[in-house]
């Protein structure tokens, strides 16, 4: 093939205007260190929704969205030796650090001031074909189809460090505040290692699901008890006070998202005092990934995805806007 089918951000805006527009474009070209994939899903993330829409400032114009890239090696560069043709892989949202910095010489690769990502910095697999650094692409688990692994590649690698980072104790009580893709694989995670979760969401649909899936309580306002740590994924600044407040004493809130509506005035006798600790979570480092695809592969996780072809990416990224599906949207080209 010398063209392929691609989406592509024309002009940021609300997805009523339809900043999505599909293009044809030339099957991209590896570099000497990057691998070439034929697009076998790619799950859609509020990340993509949050381009598209122009709560992230664009890094280049008409980019391709899309950072939970499942194909096959077509192709590979003149430099790579691994992944073979043929292979299974993931393309994630990390794509590129400096590996020299002082964050990447630490092990927080993520914090790489000189970064780039798949979807943002270059183009990503709402398309046909992508090419990707082979150093940072993902082997696969066994047992799970191309449309259930898509949002393990970023749904659940962020989620997984967001968990790490709320600093649940040994058999702790979590709260899950919203309840999308992320969320629920993070709560499966956490339940598998002991833990209580209450999840906090405005959806029946959501609730139905989590308490399905094993949590203790299923809530639109606050959780029934004291919680040792909490992730918020809903990109919604109002809910950090009340999700500090619901925090026992020592308790850790980590906020998920890329993006997040601006936060509130906070109290401090109310919201911080007792050691209670408020915390962003930026990215993942491959370790973070291979972390989580291990944790996967060893406790299977359920992952609830609707289906869209890629002809209907813009509709995909509409009904993700408007919580029309519970789990992940997945494009299957």
């Amino acid at each position: 093939m010398e063209t392929m089918t691609a989406w592509r951000v024309e002009r940021p805006g609300p997805i009523a205007t339809h900043p999505l527009q599909r293009v044809s474009l030339p099957v991209p070209e590896p570099a000497d260190d990057e691998i070439l994939v034929r697009v076998r899903a790619c799950g859609v993330c509020r990340t993509d929704l949050h381009l598209a829409e122009g709560d992230l400032p664009p890094h280049r114009p008409g980019t391709v969205p899309g950072h939970e890239v499942v194909g096959t090696v077509e192709r590979t560069g003149a430099a790579v030796t691994d992944p073979p043709p043929g292979t299974r892989v993931g393309v994630a949202w990390l794509r590129w650090t400096d590996g020299v910095c002082r964050y990447c010489r630490r092990g927080a690769e993520n914090l790489c001031p000189h970064s780039r990502y798949t979807g943002w910095d270059a183009d990503g697999g709402y398309a046909q074909f992508c090419v990707a650094p082979a150093a940072y692409v993902y082997r696969l688990p066994a047992g799970y189809g191309d449309e259930e692994v898509a949002p393990l590649l970023c749904a659940g690698i962020v989620g997984y460090r967001a968990l790490r980072r709320a600093d649940l104790p040994p058999g702790g009580r979590l709260g899950i505040y919203g309840f999308g893709a992320s969320a629920h694989l993070v709560a499966q995670v956490a339940i598998a290692e002991g833990a209580t979760v209450h999840v906090v969401t405005r959806s029946p649909e959501d609730r139905e699901l989590a308490l399905s899936l094993g949590a203790a309580s299923a809530v639109g306002d606050a959780p029934p008890e004291p919680l040792d740590a909490a992730i918020l994924f809903a990109p919604v600044g109002t809910l950090v006070p009340p999700a500090l407040a619901a925090l026992d004493r020592g308790g850790t809130l980590a906020v998920a998202g890329i993006h997040l509506t601006d936060i509130p005035p906070l109290h401090y006798q109310e919201h911080l005092f007792q050691e209670r600790s408020l915390r962003s979570v930026t990215a993942n480092t491959r370790h973070d990934g291979r972390e989580f695809l291990a944790l996967a592969a060893h406790h299977r996780l359920r992952v609830t995805t609707t289906a869209y072809p890629l002809a209907e990416a813009d509709r995909a990224l509409a009904d993700l806007d408007a919580d029309r599906y519970s789990g992940a949207a997945v494009l299957v080209p």
